[in-house]
């Protein structure tokens, strides 16, 4: 009997599994710049880390009185992301590694993330990462994005499992409120050093407060074991 015969995985995709924030950033800029929005930077990307990129575009038209619509910013933004993600996304090692000690041991794994379906599937296909995953949920299959649980518990739905028996791996702050309200155990990797001491990640199970350079395979799949729940 495998110590984890009561445990589903469940990962965030951008900044947690793949390190795919600068394409985000890149994408984001050119169509800000294409819609007579110069110099979006860095700091600013920041704030949307975690955010659906259709709540992040609702967003951009209010704060920079964008006339386009929703749906025709999306297409275009989805469209500099699918070129530059193809072209260039990288898994984060020790991420990649994790993913193979809980394969192994046969635990059902899927990805809950903000992105569009499209952009999720060329990621997964890209780095081989959907050979491991039962099942994946976009935010635009649901009816919230996070920091909404929904697409945690769909998530839960589709792998057929009590969501108390998942654990969230997350980087971002609306990711870790979305897994506690979804009664999830959540992992926390903050991908902004700066948002380590938010209160949403003080609800974690397990903070990592150096983010991936402190995410080791080996340590996550130990801390697994131990506080595996009785089945």
């Amino acid at each position: 009997m495998s110590t984890f015969d009561a445990l589903s995985v469940v990962f965030d995709l951008d900044g947690t599994l793949v390190d795919s924030e600068p394409n985000y950033y890149e994408a984001g800029r050119l169509t800000l710049a294409e819609h007579g929005v110069p110099d979006f930077s860095w700091a600013e990307h920041e704030r949307y880390v975690g955010i659906s990129t259709r709540e992040t575009i609702a967003d951009w038209r209010e704060r920079y009185g964008l006339r386009t619509s929703v749906e025709d910013l999306l297409e275009v933004k989805n469209g500099h992301y699918l070129r530059l993600a193809r072209a260039s996304t990288q898994v984060y090692p020790e991420m990649r590694r994790f993913v193979e000690l809980l394969a192994a041991e046969g635990v059902p794994m899927a990805v809950a993330s903000g992105s569009s379906p499209e952009a999720i599937e060329a990621i997964l296909t890209g780095t081989r990462l959907d050979a491991h995953l039962r099942a994946v949920v976009s935010a635009e299959e649901v009816p919230r994005g996070k920091p909404a649980p929904d697409v945690f518990l769909e998530a839960a739905r589709r792998l057929g499992t009590d969501p108390a028996d998942c654990v969230v791996l997350e980087d971002a702050v609306p990711g870790a409120a979305a897994a506690h309200a979804a009664g999830m155990r959540c992992i926390a990797i903050p991908y902004v050093a700066a948002q380590a001491g938010a209160p949403e990640f003080a609800t974690a199970a397990l903070l990592l407060r150096g983010g991936q350079r402190e995410f080791t395979a080996r340590a996550a799949y130990e801390w697994l074991t131990r506080s595996a729940r009785p089945v």
